[in-house]
Parts: C-alpha cells; sequence; structure tokens
C-alpha cells in the first residue's frame, strides 16, 4: 500500500492596478498520522482524526485509491469573535494493491481514532499445507 499524493493548485487573483499571490488558500487540510499493520487477515489501518465525528468523517474507495477525509468542528457555541488558531480538515491517500478485498473494508471511529480493516482476498491469504506420511 502505497501513499498517493496530490498537488495542491494555489489561486493567483489580478487585480488592474497590481498582481499578487493570495497568501491563505481557501482550504487547507493536515496529513493525519497513520500506523499500517498486516496482519494474516489483511491490512489495519490506525489514523489520529482528533475533532472529526462519525458524520464528518469520508472514508471511500475509488479507482483503487483509499480516501481519508475528515472535517473538525469547533466545541463551543456560537460564533468566534477572535481566534488564533484555526481548526483544519484531514486529507490522506493510498494507493491499494490487487490483494486487499475492497467489497469487505470497514472502519470505526471512536474518540478521534479511526481504524480501517483491509481483508486480503482469499487467494493473497497464507495457507497451511499437510505433510502426509507415506
Amino acid at each position: 500500500m502505497a501513499e498517493r499524493t496530490i498537488p495542491v493548485t494555489t489561486t493567483v487573483k489580478t487585480t488592474e492596478a497590481s498582481t499578487r499571490e493570495e497568501t491563505r488558500q481557501e482550504e487547507r487540510y493536515l496529513t493525519p498520522p497513520v500506523d499500517i499493520y498486516e496482519t494474516q487477515e489483511g491490512l489495519v489501518v490506525i489514523a489520529d482524526l482528533p475533532g472529526v465525528s462519525k458524520e464528518n468523517a469520508d472514508i471511500r474507495v475509488d479507482n483503487n485509491v483509499l480516501t481519508i477525509q475528515g472535517k473538525t468542528q469547533h466545541l463551543a457555541p456560537g460564533n468566534p469573535v477572535y481566534t488564533e488558531y484555526t481548526l483544519l480538515n484531514f486529507f490522506r491517500q493510498f494507493q491499494l494493491s490487487e490483494i486487499v478485498d475492497q467489497e469487505k473494508i470497514s472502519a470505526d471511529l471512536k474518540n478521534g481514532t479511526l481504524v480501517i480493516h483491509l481483508p486480503k482476498v482469499e487467494k493473497a491469504k497464507p495457507k497451511r499445507i499437510t505433510v502426509n506420511v507415506a
């Protein structure tokens, strides 16, 4: 399973008086840290997504690419009057190999920790061969 990077495009706004590059992108993402483990049954991806609820987590597989997206929310009610930091959303992608059974992928999110189970296809699982003695 290899990480897949997406190029980020920046927008340049022009005015008649001058040309300048915007210093703040409209949407920025954090790359969530992940741990990937291989078991006999398949792969397990554990990603940290603090501040992301189940409703705001989007996990999908398209064209053999696993995409993890999470939108964070402020817990304080009301509109912020003054903020010194902003919560950023999460985004990460991985290229899947042919050993992953994409129909049986499952994911659990609990306390900001996302666990994705990527089971292997039956032919990729190790098999024990019995030895017969004649």
